[in-house]
């Protein structure tokens, strides 16, 4: 095979402006991204310390397709392991969240405490003289597979790997300073909302990553003014290009702006009008005029300033045609109740159902269904140009999607060079 072929595939362009469907599609791709990504260098977002207030609170999610769960310790340590007992592998932990002193296992009932520590086993030294373990079993060797956990402003991440650098490296300053921004004060969780997308979920992360879709595939954002293309704008990323923040100003185009620049396109629609226009209304609580700003973080985390909604959101696949999108959604502890209500108005704007958010994953969808039977073909990745992966000062880019895919071949071991005539 040509030694820039991988996986069948070819990446033709240097600057990752051209990835082959194949990608989102290969059930072998999937599976190596699970080793290779999620159990590699990384560090994702999988709870916030405002869900583990208590000793004994504990949450449930996933880092890809592994199931783990984080804790609250006694000495209000936070942890993270596996949720896999370490006896026949059975599912831990079923629910999604509460307090316990420890954890049992439904089959067997071998039990461990908050720190992932086995601390015992049903008739381990059999009965009358019978069955039981062997005289050498010791609990300690048997605790569940742990994970490195970091927390920053609250937030709590975790790794695999022992040697993925220390966090704020990891995070570089752009995504530093958008988590002291978002998280300036303590938190209050409003609630929860998840949804199973028919798409891989490298998909949505490119999504997630192209400031110029929102101006275009978004009416109601694009028609009452949250973010339109002709506002002022950009996209800023770390130094290895992996984590992105985009963001748009409010009130930086006027109605004639917005007329001109979308003359001939059906996004901005003047014509339209809203029952209750408080859905769109902006309350300045930052002091900087920015109506929404998104950082998503390398690979699958998402955090999340749509007007004044505020949530992270898991991207955790499920196959390679497959993800589930997980929010959690929540407040500042000093919320007004005029805010409060506002924030929970404008969340119907995002989540499963909201009037902006279900276009994405309906988009997903639709360019799951286009590509399923095409593996060597290219997108197209060139908005906001060709070449070096910069930072951006518009929102019309996607060049921050480049940025992903670099990230991700380099993880992947994927040659990208120009492919064989």
């Amino acid at each position: 095979m040509h030694p820039n072929v991988w996986h069948g595939l070819t990446w033709p362009a240097t600057d990752f402006s051209r990835v082959p469907y194949g990608v989102f599609t290969d059930r072998a791709i999937f599976a190596e991204e699970q080793e290779r990504i999620f159990r590699g260098p990384i560090w994702i977002n999988v709870a916030l310390e405002a869900e583990l207030p208590n000793a004994g609170d504990f949450r449930t999610s996933y880092v890809g397709e592994t199931p783990i769960v984080v804790t609250r310790a006694d000495d209000g340590s936070v942890h993270a392991f596996v949720n896999r007992c370490a006896h026949r592998g059975t599912l831990l932990v079923r629910g999604q969240g509460g307090n316990t002193k420890d954890f049992t296992c439904v089959y067997h009932h071998w039990c461990y405490d908050t720190q992932g520590n086995l601390i015992g086993v049903p008739f381990r030294r059999g009965l009358r003289g019978k069955g039981g373990m062997p005289p050498s079993f010791d609990l300690a060797d048997h605790g569940l597979e742990t994970l490195r956990v970091a927390a920053y402003r609250g937030v709590v991440f975790v790794t695999f790997r022992d040697d993925t650098e220390p966090f704020e490296d990891y995070a570089d300053t752009v995504s530093l300073a958008y988590l002291d921004r978002m998280f300036h004060k303590p938190i209050e969780i409003i609630g929860y909302m998840r949804q199973r997308i028919p798409a891989n979920w490298k998909l949505y992360l490119e999504n997630l990553k192209d400031a110029n879709h929102a101006g275009l595939l978004h009416q109601v954002p694009t028609t009452f003014g949250l973010w339109r293309n002709t506002q002022a704008g950009g996209s800023s990323m770390d130094k290895k290009r992996r984590h992105e923040v985009h963001y748009g100003y409010l009130d930086t185009d006027t109605e004639e702006d917005a007329a001109n620049g979308y003359e001939g396109f059906t996004p901005y629609n003047a014509t339209l009008k809203l029952n209750d226009a408080s859905i769109v209304d902006y309350t300045n609580e930052w002091n900087d005029n920015i109506s929404s700003e998104f950082l998503s973080f390398f690979p699958s985390s998402v955090f999340q300033q749509f007007a004044n909604t505020l949530a992270t959101r898991q991207v955790r696949p499920r196959s390679a045609a497959e993800f589930e999108l997980f929010w959690t959604v929540f407040g500042y502890t000093d919320d007004s109740p005029t805010l409060r209500l506002a924030r929970l108005k404008q969340n119907n704007l995002a989540g499963p159902g909201g009037v902006v958010s279900m276009e994405d994953g309906e988009v997903g969808r639709l360019a799951q269904q286009g590509i399923k039977r095409e593996r060597t073909s290219h997108s197209v990745i060139e908005i906001g140009g060709k070449g070096p992966i910069e930072d951006q000062t518009t929102v019309i880019t996607e060049v921050a999607v480049r940025g992903f895919w670099k990230n991700y071949c380099e993880l992947m071991g994927a040659p990208v060079a120009r492919a064989p005539e």
